[in-house]
């Protein structure tokens, strides 16, 4: 695994869950209109 040093405010955990063609991760609303970065940390679930 590699490793990323990111600076910033808050940090959550969740899923990517599917949507239409893709898939999406819901934060808090409040994150409304701030820049954000996502992280993968472990391989897609190829069962789906």
């Amino acid at each position: 695994m590699d490793r990323f040093e990111i600076e910033g405010k808050e940090v959550l955990e969740g899923i990517a869950k599917p949507s239409g063609n893709s898939a999406h991760v819901i934060v808090p609303k409040r994150w409304r209109g701030a820049d954000v970065k996502i992280v993968r940390v472990s391989d897609p679930d190829t069962d789906e």
